[in-house]
C-alpha cells in the first residue's frame, strides 16, 4: 500500500485529529460506521435502481470523508449523488454510475485501512521491520 497521499490529506487529517480532540477516535469510528452503511445503502439502490435512494447516502458519504481528509473518496460519493440528483429531474436511472459506485467501495476500504494505520498503534508497530539487525528503539511506543 502507498502512503496514501493520493487518498488522504494527512495534514487536514490532523488538524481533523487535533481540533476534535478526544472525540477523534468516536468520530472515526462513527465514519467507519456510518461510511459503511451509506456505502451498503448506495451499492442496494444501484441494484435495485432506484435514483433518489443514492442521493441521501452518497451525500452523507461525501461530507464525512471531507471532514476526515478523504478528498478522492467525496468527490466520488459527490459525483454520484450530483448524477442521482440531475437524473431524478430527468427521470432516468444512472447506469453509467456503476462503476463509480465499484470506486467508491475500493477508496472507502482503503481509505479506512489508511485510517487505521495512522490512528492503532498495533498495527504501525506491526508493520515495523523485524528481524536481525534490526535497530532497538521505543521511540514508536505508545503513539496514537
Amino acid at each position: 500500500m502507498s502512503d496514501g497521499n493520493d487518498i488522504v490529506d494527512w495534514v487536514h487529517f490532523e488538524r481533523s485529529r487535533s481540533e476534535l480532540g478526544p472525540a477523534f477516535i468516536r468520530i472515526l469510528s462513527y465514519f467507519r460506521e456510518d461510511g459503511a452503511k451509506s456505502l451498503g445503502q448506495i451499492e442496494q439502490a444501484m441494484r435495485q435502481q432506484n435514483t433518489a435512494a443514492l442521493v441521501l447516502p452518497a451525500h452523507t458519504l461525501k461530507g464525512e470523508a471531507r471532514q476526515l481528509g478523504a478528498e478522492p473518496l467525496a468527490k466520488v460519493a459527490e459525483l454520484i449523488e450530483s448524477s442521482a440528483r440531475f437524473c431524478m429531474e430527468s427521470h432516468r436511472f444512472p447506469d453509467e454510475l456503476i462503476r463509480d459506485v465499484v470506486e467508491l467501495r475500493k477508496l472507502f476500504d482503503q481509505t479506512v485501512g489508511l485510517f487505521d494505520e495512522a490512528t492503532n498503534p498495533l498495527m504501525s508497530r506491526s508493520n515495523a521491520p523485524s528481524g536481525f539487525g534490526r535497530k532497538a528503539s521505543n521511540q514508536s511506543f505508545g503513539r496514537i
